[in-house]
């Protein structure tokens, strides 16, 4: 047995980004803006390896609700799992590009299947399709653990 002691692995010295900080967001607040962008993205596993699909969505009530394409890998997933979910994130962010300041929200929790038609109808009028497809489902997930940044220019 070897007692020598682990090289040390270093790495580029640390570099300082002038101008902007990272401010952490609270979940309320995180939820909030979430709810004010109309896409973002859900990750959740595909034979045993993450995927991530974009998606529109809407807020209601605190839950993330989207509509899902019939066919679609998300349809499959939720029907092979009925009644119990399939925990999945969710984030949505909205950062200038140029400026690189803005906000990221992931919220994590289970994904159900909708399935009370009066709600299913409700939400066909409210969340439109971005892509050509029959869509005669929805899923909502009921987030357990919100978490967002927002990048801000630096007080000076």
């Amino acid at each position: 047995m070897n007692s020598d002691p682990a090289p040390a692995i270093t790495g580029p010295p640390a570099v300082r980004v002038p101008g902007r900080r990272m401010e952490e967001l609270s979940p309320d607040e995180a939820l909030r803006l979430l709810g004010t962008v109309e896409l973002g993205r859900i990750v959740f596993t595909r034979h045993a390896l993450p995927a991530v699909r974009p998606v529109n969505h809407l807020l209601d009530a605190g839950d993330i609700v989207i509509r899902v394409q019939d066919g679609s890998t998300l349809a499959a997933l939720l029907a092979a799992l009925p009644g119990t979910g399939v925990v999945v994130a969710y984030e949505a962010d909205d950062i200038d590009q140029g400026a690189h300041l803005g906000w990221s929200v992931v919220a994590t929790g289970y994904a159900t299947a909708i399935t009370a038609p009066g709600e299913i109808e409700r939400y066909a009028h409210l969340l439109q399709p971005w892509v050509e497809g029959t869509s005669s489902g929805a899923i909502r997930i009921r987030p357990d653990l919100v978490t967002g940044f927002r990048l801000l220019e630096s007080r000076r």
